[in-house]
This record gives structure tokens, sequence and C-alpha cells, in this order.
């Protein structure tokens, strides 16, 4: 009896051990690491003055590594030479800065690094570490904040390079074009706020720039601008807006070259609407030649009849801007562009827009003898076409119900190219859904209301489904919208041109203004909105 009661306590205690040291193995789990690396002390220290050195150190209490640095990194003024940051792809405790150029005297710098300093294990960023220093007696501490905006969009890009340009005697409206600013500082990818600090008393020149070639620098092409007309004082105490826009290039021509044995392509900067394309070379009496725009291209095809050839010389003029260029296009092993109809409607026809097919080769006639339309009770539809040249699309005018399906078929001849290339034939089927599928809007504009205007209704993309132009007050209405999430769009037409017009900073031009209703609005199928939009001056 006692050796079993023995031996049932060994036991006891052996499976109690076992459990124990199982309980001590097992991971816990825990509250995940959120805490951001600690700055111990730097190399020399933040905020010296006199500063003499090309190298900086920053100790952390933990090991670091650096993400996106070079999207992250802001150096105010900017610097020729993009300081070496290292470790570079290791953590360690000890990030090095070496600085290559030659600083300015008596100026203060700032590096901000944002969030590219994270520690090792969980990446969280220690916070918009600025490492300011003065190559002079004293820290400039002045500062200036504003907001930046899109004047189209509802939302602003991302990474906005914010410049203070000092007004003095080498300063001119082309500076932005040509150098760096005095001071800088980026938007990063969230916030649409700015704050520049550390700027010395003084008149200068506020931008923003959406910089895509990183180079501080405007270029007209790519960038988009945004500017305070007024000189800025510092110090002040005004916030300041900055509104962004792509202003319309300078006129500019592009290399033209064939595209394909019957097609040379030229592109162009800027407005094309004065450009005239002529060929210095004399072409065959057989060869016949068009000139038609791109759509949603700024390119001019310039059509011809395929033949033996070297090369052609042309002449390329903007007569409004008296400016005249001559290129040798010379001939390449391309194939040739045949034609290619596109619809732009497949299955679901909308009862907003009228139906039509777009051709990638100059129309020369159509013939509507050879286009029959159908209903779903095999019924005949009254229907008009138009060919529209400036556009190279044929438009379709017919009655559309709901609950109904059209057949459109093209017999082999309805469509005629510049080449006398004929369609083969083509059906195209497209239905209508029910007015029940369809949400209605009911819009009011109250507030700082100027008219004319144009009201949109677009996605949470910005591209336009709907569109009224308005030059006096009443109930807007968008109708048979299909149900989704939209947007309002309000454009004050100043120059009453049926458009939305951009800047342009060399002639203080600022763009047409812009307003957006506050929310989203969620159209629902058989439901009727109705909303007032209070415009804010």
């Amino acid at each position: 009896m006692i050796r079993r009661l023995l031996a049932g306590l060994f036991l006891f205690f052996m499976v109690s051990a076992l459990l124990q040291c199982a309980k001590r193995g097992s991971p816990s789990g825990g509250p995940k690491d959120e805490t951001p690396p600690t700055l111990l002390k730097s190399e020399p220290e933040n905020l010296s003055t006199n500063f003499k050195t090309n190298t900086i150190k920053l100790y952390f209490d933990e090991y670091v590594k650096l993400e996106k640095l070079q999207e992250q990194l802001i150096v105010s003024p900017p610097l020729k030479y993009i300081p070496d940051v290292t470790p570079q792809g290791v953590a360690s405790k000890v990030v090095e800065i070496t600085i290559k150029d030659t600083l300015r005297e008596n100026t203060t710098y700032t590096l901000n690094f944002g969030q590219s300093i994270v520690d090792n294990n969980e990446g969280n960023p220690y916070p918009y570490l600025n490492y300011v220093f003065s190559t002079g007696d004293y820290i400039d501490s002045l500062k200036l904040n504003g907001v930046i905006k899109d004047a189209y969009n509802k939302k602003a890009d991302n990474f906005v390079s914010v410049m203070l340009y000092e007004i003095d005697t080498a300063y001119t409206d082309s500076t932005v074009f040509q150098r760096p600013p005095n001071y800088i500082t980026n938007t990063l990818d969230s916030a649409i706020i700015f704050k520049i600090d550390n700027i010395k008393k003084g008149k200068y020149a506020l931008f923003a720039i959406k910089d895509e070639a990183k180079n501080n620098v405007f270029d007209q092409n790519t960038d988009k601008i945004g500017y305070v007309t007024d000189t800025i004082a510092i110090p002040t105490d005004s916030t300041y807006l900055l509104t962004l826009f792509k202003e319309i290039p300078n006129y500019g021509i592009a290399t033209p070259s064939f595209a394909a044995k019957n097609k040379i392509v030229f592109g162009y900067y800027g407005d094309g609407k004065d450009i005239e394309i002529r060929p210095l070379t004399t072409l065959p009496d057989t060869v016949r030649t068009k000139l038609l725009k791109e759509r949603d291209k700024d390119t001019l095809n310039f059509w011809l009849t395929p033949f033996e050839t070297d090369s052609l010389l042309f002449t390329v003029a903007n007569e409004n801007l008296q400016v005249i260029d001559t290129f040798n296009v010379k001939t390449r092993k391309v194939g040739i562009d045949s034609l290619l109809l596109e619809p732009n409607f497949r299955g679901s026809l909308d009862f907003n827009e009228s139906f039509h097919i777009a051709a990638n080769i100059p129309l020369s006639q159509i013939d509507s003898s050879q286009i029959n339309i159908m209903d779903k009770d095999s019924l005949n539809i009254d229907f008009r076409v138009v060919l529209d040249s400036t556009n190279n699309k044929v438009d379709f005018d017919f009655e559309v119900v709901p609950d109904q399906t059209y057949a459109i078929d093209l017999l082999p001849g309805a469509i005629t190219d510049f080449f006398e290339t004929t369609n083969d034939s083509i059906q195209y089927n497209l239905s209508t859904k029910s007015i029940a599928e369809y949400g209605n809007l009911t819009l009011q504009l109250e507030g700082a209301v100027k008219f004319p205007l144009i009201i949109q209704l677009t996605t949470d993309k910005g591209e336009t489904k709907q569109e009224i132009y308005a030059k006096e007050p009443k109930a807007f209405q968008f109708n048979t919208i299909d149900p989704g999430t939209y947007l309002i769009r309000v454009i004050f037409d100043s120059n009453q041109n049926g458009q939305w017009d951009t800047g342009n900073f060399l002639k203080k031009i600022q763009p047409e203004k812009v307003s957006y209703y506050p929310t989203p609005l969620e159209v629902r199928a058989n439901w009727e909105l109705i909303e007032t939009f209070r415009i804010l001056d």
C-alpha cells in the first residue's frame, strides 16, 4: 500500500514538473512593440552653430534601418549632391550622414528624415526627425505654415515640394525653372498641410511643385505648380493656400516618324490648333494625303498612300507663334494600319450618351442604306447617322427606351475610310435596363454661386459621368444614374468657354475655381436623392 502511494506521488510530481517545463517553454505572445526608436545623442549636437564638419552621427537606443530614404529625406536649403547616409540595407544603432557639398556661410540647414528611420524589428518610425545646424553664429528660427490643394481633383498629390525663394537682386520669375530654392519642405505621403522652419527674416516667393524629376526646379512639361501671387514677408502669422495645377506646356514639336507605311506621327506640346504640316518632297500624283488629330492625344497623324521612297521632307509651321521647323522623315520597315472600328458601348447602352463608332483611320463616307437597327421584337428602328470628321467617328441617333435590346447591323460598305477600304459585316448587340434599376439626383446650389457653372457628376476617381452647363439658378437634375458612389464637382467657368481652364505661372493666371461637394453621394436603384450644395467663397 505504501509502495503504491509513493509511486503515485512520484508520478504526480513528474507530471507537474513536465507541465511546468512546457509552460515555461511556450511563447506567451504579449503586446506588439509599437514604440519608435529613441535618439540618444548626435555628433555634432542638434542645433549646433558654427558647423565645420562634413559628417553627422545619430545614435539610437536600438537597431534601426532606413526605408525609402530618397523619397523621405528633405534637405533645406537643397544641396547640389545628395548626402551619403549609411548604413543602407542593414540594421545599426548609428546612422551616419556625410555631406559632399561646400556649405554656404551663415546659413541654417535642416535635414528632415520624414519617417525613413525605423526600428529593425517592427518597423516603427522615428516620426519626422529634424537635424538642424548653422554655419553661422545663430540658428534661424522663423517659420511659415500653409495648405496645398489640387486645382481640379478632389485629392491633392502626395510628396509635393513646397519651396521658398528669397527675393533678392538675382531673383526673377524664371528662377523657379533654373535653380533650387532657399528653403524646401515636403508634404510626404498623406498630409496636405506644410510647415517650413528655421527661416531667416526677409521677403520670399512661395511655390508648391509636384516635382516628378526630384531635381528641386519646375519642369513645365511634367510638373504641377502652385504659387502665391503676393510677396511673402517673413515673419508672418498668415496661413497660405497653394493650389496645384498642370500648365499647358509651351508649344514644341517632337521629331516625326513613320508609325506605319501609311502614317507619319507628329507629336507636339502645347496648343496644336494652329499647326500646319506641309510636305516639301514632291509626291507622285497617285499619292493622296490627309492630316487628322488623334483622339485624346497631342499627336497629328499625316496619312498618305504608301509608295516607295527613302525619306520625306516636311515643314511644320505654327502660324500663330510664327515658328517653322523642318524635318527629314526617313522610312522604316513597318506594317500598314488597317481599318478598326470601336463602339463606345458594348452590352449595356447608356441613356445619357449616344451610341457612336470611332475609327483609327480617317473616314470618308457612310452609307446608311447598309445599316440596320432592330429591336427585340425584330422591328426596324428609325435612325439617323452622321459622320463626325473632326473626331473621326460615326454618330447614331435613335430613340432609346427602357427594357429593350438593339441589334445594329453594318453590312459591307456601310463605312468607307480614306484609303477606300470598307468594313466587313459587323453586328453590335446592345440592351437597356429598366428605369427602376437607376437612381436620380436633384441638386440645389446655394452660397457663393456665380454663373455660368459646369456641374459634373463624377466617379470617385474623377471620371465625368454626367455634366450640366448652368447659366442661371434652378434645380439641376441628374437622371438614370447607375447605383454607386459619386462626387459632385462644380467648375466656375469665368471665361465662359464651356470648359475648365488651367493656370499659367509666368502669365500670372490662376486656374479656374473648382468646388467639390464635401462628401461622396451614394446613389441607389429606384431612389430619388435631393441635395443642397452650399458653396463657400
